[in-house]
């Protein structure tokens, strides 16, 4: 199945990048064989021996036919196909490398696009054959075609770095005003590299980065809350001002004011509502009068969110982390608690197990929560699966007070007299010198040493410390 995928994948870049361009022209005194059988080929071969005869003598020949002084455009490109699936398997392609600078450089727009794509998988950024794209990369950042402007905005994105950015950095500053969308966002996601690779070299034009949080296209906002949340989480008292604006986008979205497009499975852009809990997160911690002003809009995201597929219980999970990071709300710490019982009482074992660590760090907030879900919890610990099992017992850790704490050391105890796996059995005495609770820690420790006493009649161990 994976060698089919290969295939059809690698079989389909040559008509994507020009609409037909699969072989080497007719008459050449060098055969190639056309790429998707050569891809067809390698992939029906049973060794690893077989592959690399015909993989070396197919870049023989590719070698060959770049070093023929009238090659064309055409051919030049067929030829980095060849390398880019060589270079995914891979078997060195260096020789290549030159051809692929060549075709960004010189090419028209279709094999530009192949030579700026083999570029950005065959160099890094510290690769000497960078600076050889230095000029065209500038000169198509300029153009009056969108599409060149693109293509080297996404190869800024790979190519540059931090000695290379004072000399491309004006050029991309520029295109956040571009009237095409498409434009500003890749400009925003440059500058969120440049930032990543050299905070001070864009701290001079942090302005830029508020007009692009606050542009039209939603694309180019979400490409600009990205740099935001790096801000953000270093320093998050310089900006909070930006909260009231971060609120106010939440809202819009969880209020379906977004294009259709936006929308996973009628729910309105869940990875864009995750980014967005995840810096109000950082903004509200430690910080009451800022979390006055988060609270209302985590109450319309859980109210919003009833759905079960699986995206939506991402966004309430991350709703949930969010409210258990900021000054607490009592209303909100209910309603997360409440929440939580979906997720433990799903069938799905991934669910189950965000919901586990969902009510642990509510019960952290608020530990009056913790009776709310202890049987269900309780019944986790029969789960086949072992990580939920593990972290059922640090949750129960947690959960134990004394009002509940006969409960569940009774069901630890019945656990552990079970054929269970000695790893847990030692989880549950050694996890509880974590605990600050002093009753279970005696508790758990009493009933630890009291089964590992064989000594002990049965009825001992039932007795136990009671």
């Amino acid at each position: 199945m994976m060698s089919d995928a290969v295939e059809k994948a690698f079989a389909a870049i040559p008509g994507l990048i020009s609409g037909g361009l699969t072989t080497i022209t007719a008459g050449s005194p060098i055969h190639v064989q056309g790429f998707p059988s050569f891809v067809h080929k390698v992939c029906s071969l049973t060794s690893k021996y077989e592959e690399e005869q015909v993989v070396k003598r197919e870049l023989t020949l590719v070698k060959q036919r770049l070093a023929q002084p009238n090659i064309t455009q055409a051919q030049q490109a067929d030829c980095l196909v060849r390398l880019l699936f060589a270079h995914v398997l891979g078997y060195d392609v260096s020789f290549g490398y030159i051809s692929a600078v060549k075709l960004a450089q010189q090419g028209t727009l279709a094999y530009k696009r192949m030579g700026y794509l083999a570029c950005t998988l065959f160099l890094h950024e510290n690769h000497e054959l960078v600076l050889l794209l230095i000029n065209t990369i500038q000169k198509d950042i300029n153009s009056s075609n969108i599409m060149d402007v693109c293509m080297a905005l996404t190869a800024t994105c790979s190519l540059v770095n931090t000695e290379m950015i004072p000399a491309i950095l004006p050029f991309v500053q520029e295109k956040l005003k571009h009237q095409k969308e498409i434009i500003r966002k890749k400009a925003v996601l440059c500058l969120f590299k440049f930032h990543r690779m050299a905070p001070n070299s864009v701290q001079h034009i942090h302005h830029s980065f508020k007009e692009a949080l606050c542009d039209k296209d939603p694309g180019v906002m979400w490409s600009a809350l990205h740099i935001y949340h790096d801000l953000i989480k270093h320093s998050p008292s310089e900006y909070q001002d930006i909260t009231q604006s971060l609120v106010s986008i939440l809202q819009q979205v969880v209020s379906r004011k977004l294009p259709a497009d936006y929308e996973y499975h009628h729910v309105p852009a869940p990875w864009l509502q995750i980014k967005l809990l995840q810096v109000l997160a950082l903004l509200g911690k430690d910080q009451q009068k800022i979390s006055r002003v988060i609270h209302p809009v985590l109450a319309e995201v859980l109210q919003r969110s009833e759905s079960n597929q699986n995206i939506t219980f991402g966004v309430v999970y991350e709703c949930i982390l969010t409210i258990t990071s900021i000054s607490p709300d009592t209303r909100l710490l209910e309603y997360a608690a409440k929440c939580t019982g979906k997720f433990l009482r799903s069938k799905a074992n991934n669910l189950r197990y965000l919901g586990i660590k969902a009510l642990t760090k509510v019960i952290q907030v608020a530990p009056q929560h913790a009776l709310d879900h202890q049987m269900t919890v309780i019944e986790c610990l029969e789960d086949p699966d072992h990580t939920i099992r593990a972290k059922t017992l640090e949750l129960l850790y947690r959960m134990c007070n004394s009002v509940n704490v006969k409960v569940i050391c009774d069901k630890l105890l019945e656990y552990m007299e079970k054929d269970t796996e000695k790893s847990i059995k030692g989880d549950i005495a050694n996890a509880s010198l974590r605990g600050e609770d002093s009753v279970l820690l005696f508790a758990v420790q009493t009933y630890w040493e009291l089964l590992q006493r064989k000594d002990v009649p049965n009825k001992l161990i039932q007795i136990g410390a009671w």
